[in-house]
């Protein structure tokens, strides 16, 4: 009898035991789980830097998508780039926070005068064209005119102006930054553009009584810098065959395009030790 109570009490205190446990896990409290909102509390440098310019780290990610905890728990709570920054070769480059120098500002980007290599990872076209057509822009670094990303320069920064009639939005009728010696233009370029450089052929031209004064510089010269055509291509048989054969060369009685048959120059001196030619004496009515 004694044993069976003993029993009872036993199995009485272990019931007891259970009872317990089980409403105790019925009412432990679920773990917290943080939102933007408990973050904010705290830290309001960073959603006022996200919320000005933080591009897709406003829009896409959340606090908890990179930070995954918090101290104590979590010791180091700001997460490697390529944590979710994978798959492209600019995302390879070491030392992210050299040039993105605030992740909650992504794009906000800044560097010094010597950067180049992880510019080429996205912009290929451009280097691809400054080692095709050498010229002093290829021997610099990007950054040297691009010293803030998504910056594009003035020209006259660096380089004065062929003329005054010349301002910073002509400069990309004729040159291109990245191959500015290839020139090439449209065939509506006004002759002014040339005469900049070409002052003494665009003055001939334009005082030259020849219909060639009517013309555009680009009507002859078209597309590309340089271009000089063969008079055939508007002249096509200027002259019987055997004028032709015998002066081949358009040059040896037209002189030059801008100065056809030689309107500019003043009359032949007389030769030395000739008397100058007497005028010719009205003819006898």
């Amino acid at each position: 009898m004694r044993v069976a109570k003993i029993l009872n009490l036993i199995s009485a205190l272990a019931l007891f035991a259970f009872v317990g446990t089980a409403t105790a896990a019925d009412i432990a409290p679920a773990a917290a789980t943080l939102t933007n909102g408990d973050c904010v509390k705290c830290h309001d440098a960073a959603p006022k830097a996200i919320a000005q310019a933080g591009g897709k780290h406003k829009t896409e990610v959340t606090c908890q998508d990179c930070h995954v905890g918090h101290p104590p728990k979590v010791k180091k709570p700001i997460p490697l780039c390529s944590q979710c920054h994978e798959g492209k070769p600019h995302y390879k480059l070491q030392g992210c926070l050299g040039c993105h120098s605030n992740p909650h500002t992504p794009k906000n980007i800044k560097f010094g005068n010597n950067i180049t290599d992880p510019c080429l990872t996205c912009h290929t076209t451009q280097i691809e064209l400054l080692r095709q057509f050498k010229s002093k822009h290829t021997a610099l670094n990007c950054s040297f005119c691009h010293n803030v990303h998504g910056r594009i320069p003035d020209c006259t920064q660096c380089h004065k102006s062929h003329s005054a009639d010349i301002v910073q939005k002509d400069c990309k009728v004729c040159h291109q930054a990245h191959k500015p010696t290839d020139v090439t233009y449209k065939s509506d370029t006004p002759s002014k553009m040339c005469a900049a450089c070409h002052k003494k052929a665009y003055t001939l031209l334009v005082s030259s009584p020849a219909k060639h004064s009517k013309l555009a510089c680009v009507y002859c010269h078209q597309n590309k810098h340089k271009t000089v055509p063969q008079c055939t291509q508007c002249h096509v048989k200027p002259h019987p065959a055997a004028i032709m054969a015998k002066f081949p060369k358009c040059g040896e009685c037209h002189n030059i395009a801008h100065d056809l048959n030689r309107w500019s120059e003043p009359a032949a001196a007389p030769a030395a030790g000739k008397p100058a030619a007497k005028p010719a004496k009205p003819a006898k009515k």
